[in-house]
């Protein structure tokens, strides 16, 4: 996905849907991935933004990463 760049993985859907709704609610669009297997339901759920939109979402969701 050219341009687009993961800021966030799970393993649960509603964890990485609550994050989307999140950067939705600040103008941020953000696209989900989902790599899980379909009947087992292990791997990885992911949430993408665009390049140039990363750093203020990642301010937006993991604001307590961010402070020394």
């Amino acid at each position: 996905m050219e341009g687009w760049t993961c800021i966030f993985t799970s393993a649960h859907l509603h964890e990485v849907e609550i994050m989307r709704a999140i950067l939705e609610d600040n103008q941020i669009n953000a696209i989900i991935v989902n790599k899980q297997d379909s009947v087992y339901l292990f791997g990885e759920i992911e949430l993408y933004v665009r390049f140039e939109d990363a750093f203020v979402a990642n301010q937006i969701i993991k604001p307590d990463e961010n402070i020394e």
